[in-house]
């Protein structure tokens, strides 16, 4: 993880690639940055919030069940005190955790791809989220579909999603989705129309591989990180990680950074300019 400040790297924070309790493998998958300098975020055998200087908070460990490990791609700050995670497992689990309190105030069940077994727990969820409404915006990753349900569990909108990596609920109503390896940005609006797309082939110069966090800021454009999906390892450097783009299109800047930093294989970025705070959802990521 990297804080970057006027181009150069501020400070980082590293997790063993091999879980030091588990011997699973590790890695980011959702990270949020709160008004104070806290950091939640998940990082696939659990997640874990730290302070500005890097000193755990409360770290989540995920379970091993009678049917094996499960997982932790998305943990979404919800209040000061809050968290909305999602264990990927047979079956899958939505949780809301109070930090002050150290309990559970919400658990469900979640529908995945039949069969429910061991093999599809990697592929079930990557990131989910509360909407400022209070519903569960909710990217089915296996099922090709991100549905919204009401607090009662009602699913009360849905659209077609191949892979679907990250869903956000956007200020205008409608819905920013990323499809994964199938290369997309889209824009949905409630009708389950796309109103907006960027995809593989529209940047000129630029390929896009795999698209994971995708981010609306403030003035419009589009930020999304473009993962090495596909590409073996020595033809990393070839990878553009990180694009901005208006609504028109136009890249506004990208970044190819794989040595003198080695930025690595980019899942997730939040800009720090944006105005407004991740607790509080403010921010369309």
């Amino acid at each position: 993880m990297f804080l970057i400040r006027g181009g150069k790297v501020a400070w980082t924070y590293q997790i063993p690639r091999k879980d030091e309790q588990n011997g699973q493998e590790s890695e980011f998958s959702d990270l949020h940055r709160l008004s104070n300098g806290d950091i939640v975020f998940a990082y696939k055998t659990g997640w874990r919030k730290i302070d500005q200087d890097g000193k755990t908070l409360y770290d989540y460990r995920c379970p091993k069940t009678e049917n094996g490990w499960t997982e932790c791609h998305s943990a979404q700050p919800i209040g000061p005190d809050k968290v909305l995670f999602m264990r990927n497992g047979t079956p899958a689990r939505l949780f809301l955790y109070n930090l002050r309190t150290r309990q559970i105030e919400m658990e469900h069940v979640m529908r995945t791809k039949e069969p429910v077994d061991q093999k599809s727990v990697h592929g079930q969820f990557r990131n989910v989220r509360m909407t400022q409404a209070g519903t569960y915006l909710i990217a089915h990753m296996n099922l090709g579909k991100v549905i919204e349900y009401d607090k009662d569990w009602k699913a009360i909108w849905s659209c077609d999603a191949p892979s679907v990596w990250h869903a956000t609920r956007l200020k205008n109503g409608n819905t920013l989705i990323s499809g994964n390896q199938h290369g997309f940005v889209r824009e949905i609006n409630p009708k389950g129309e796309i109103v907006w797309e960027v995809k593989k082939g529209d940047l000129p110069g630029i390929t896009i591989n795999g698209v994971h966090q995708a981010t609306r800021l403030a003035n419009g454009h589009t930020v999304f990180c473009n993962w090495t999906a596909g590409v073996k390892q020595p033809d990393w450097p070839a990878i553009v990680q990180v694009i901005e783009v208006t609504p028109e299109k136009k890249v506004v800047w990208a970044f190819r950074e794989w040595e003198n930093p080695d930025l690595g294989p980019a899942s997730c970025i939040l800009l720090l300019d944006e105005p407004g705070s991740a607790e509080n959802g403010d921010l369309q990521r």
